[in-house]
């Protein structure tokens, strides 16, 4: 879109320069753009007429003066954010970019913020004050008082004639209707209403009747609602020593009254629910305190009850404490005769287990007698018994040697034949002819020479 723009400056500073004349779309968008370029967002203060709400949602209308108008347009997006429903014939301020509608060749103004007029000078008064005051310490928590619960008297400072004090009293009956209302009648709107609603809390003040009070009215425009944000006000209600609670306008209304009060209601009704307890609660936590009262008299009734049979029975005749008595010194008796046998029972066991010691390292003779005896005799069998087998060894022995002596051989005929050193011929290598041998017979030796050997 802005090529297009661009192209078509160009085109259009093209033709001036040739003194060509120009399209009439060529003319408004020269002047739209310079109409923008040159004025900025700016305030704008004037009547509202001609208002009209298209289906699309968009709303038009003129702003006029004593002699002039202006046509403007606030479009659907910025028209949902208005805190009010404007209408003919009613004072704003807007906030608008000036511009030229191309299709049709008019000046308008393009809304982008509509209030209505005065506001913003009530605004700005109301936070030089708020600012004041705050310094001051008019709002500080500290210097609050509490409300109090239960109380004897409640003050009411509203018209006589407004809905809010039909709704207070109506609070208040339904909740505890006994507690008495005093009602401090004054302006809420107006231009000395600031200075009776002033006037009113310093009499509520002075009688000191009542323990907490409440300020209220409906609802309503901030010029409605200017009274409660005067100084006058926020003065007395701050000399003023009994607690107030405000309930001014709507939740979302706030007012310097608010912040100096000692505890804030979205509404009057909620200030009158605010100050007075619920009697249905009241009754409700009635019956229940009643109740547990009623339970713990009981509980301490049997327990006192609990208390004074045990008393009774500690409550005995002397008699019978005294058979009591000589019955404990029997028990007594017999527990300290069993304890004493218990006591010599076990002083006499060591005893008897070093006796059977003492017993058992004494020797017995006789048994070591009859014990020697036995391994005599034993050691004479086994012997004996030793020895024939060891006779009967020899003999197996002897037979043995006997068989294998060679003596047996020579008894057949047979001789050993030895060389001069003495040792055994086995054959005919061992000799040469000429050697002495000796020939050694079963019966007898003899010496013999070789006379030759054969193989």
């Amino acid at each position: 879109m802005q090529e297009l723009n661009s192209g078509g400056d160009v085109l259009a500073s093209a033709a001036l320069v040739a003194g060509a004349p120009l399209t009439v779309t060529q003319f408004n968008s020269i002047a739209r753009q310079q109409i923008e370029r040159n004025l900025p967002l700016l305030w704008v203060a004037g009547e509202i007429s001609n208002f009209t709400r298209a289906p699309s949602g968009h709303c038009y209308f003129s702003l006029k003066d004593e002699r002039a108008q202006v046509r403007c347009v606030i479009f659907r997006g910025r028209f949902q954010h208005l805190d009010f429903a404007p209408g003919n014939g009613m004072q704003v301020d807007v906030r608008a970019v000036p511009t030229l509608y191309e299709a049709r060749g008019e000046f308008q103004l393009g809304v982008e913020f509509m209030r209505r007029a005065g506001l913003g000078v009530l605004f700005e008064k109301f936070a030089r004050l708020k600012a004041k005051l705050e310094a001051e310490g008019l709002f500080a928590p500290e210097r609050k008082r509490a409300i109090p619960r239960f109380s004897r008297r409640i003050g009411v400072i509203t018209s006589s004639s407004a809905a809010a004090l039909r709704d207070v009293l109506t609070t208040l009956r339904r909740r505890m209707p006994s507690i008495p209302v005093v009602i401090y009648p004054t302006l809420v709107q107006g231009d000395t209403a600031a200075m009776q609603i002033a006037a009113a809390i310093a009499a509520a003040s002075a009688r000191a009747e009542c323990d907490v009070l409440i300020l209220c009215r409906g609802g309503g425009s901030i010029e409605d609602l200017w009274a409660f944000n005067e100084e006058v006000v926020a003065r007395a209600m701050a000399a003023c020593p009994i607690p107030i609670v405000t309930g001014v306008g709507h939740e979302t209304d706030f007012t310097i009254a608010d912040f100096v009060a000692d505890a804030r209601a979205p509404t009057p009704t909620g200030a009158a629910e605010f100050v007075s307890p619920n009697r249905v609660e009241l009754s409700a936590r009635a019956r229940v305190l009643r109740a547990r009262l009623g339970q713990a008299v009981k509980r301490g009734l049997e327990q006192r009850m609990q208390q004074a049979d045990f008393l009774g029975r500690r409550l005995i005749h002397p008699g019978e404490r005294i058979d009591d008595q000589l019955r404990q010194l029997t028990h007594l008796r017999s527990r300290l005769r069993l304890a004493w046998a218990r006591n010599a029972d076990a002083a006499r066991l060591p005893l008897t287990r070093i006796a059977y010691r003492l017993a058992a390292t004494l020797p017995d003779l006789d048994r070591l007698r009859a014990e020697q005896a036995q391994l005599r005799s034993r050691l004479i069998r086994s012997a004996g018994q030793a020895l024939e087998r060891q006779r009967a060894l020899v003999s197996r022995l002897e037979a043995h040697l006997y068989h294998l002596s060679p003596r047996q051989v020579l008894e057949r005929g047979y001789a050993i034949v030895s060389t001069a050193n003495g040792q055994i011929v086995r054959g005919s290598g061992q000799l040469r002819a000429g050697d002495e041998v000796g020939l050694e017979f079963a019966h007898g030796r003899a010496d013999a020479r070789v006379t030759g050997t054969q193989d």
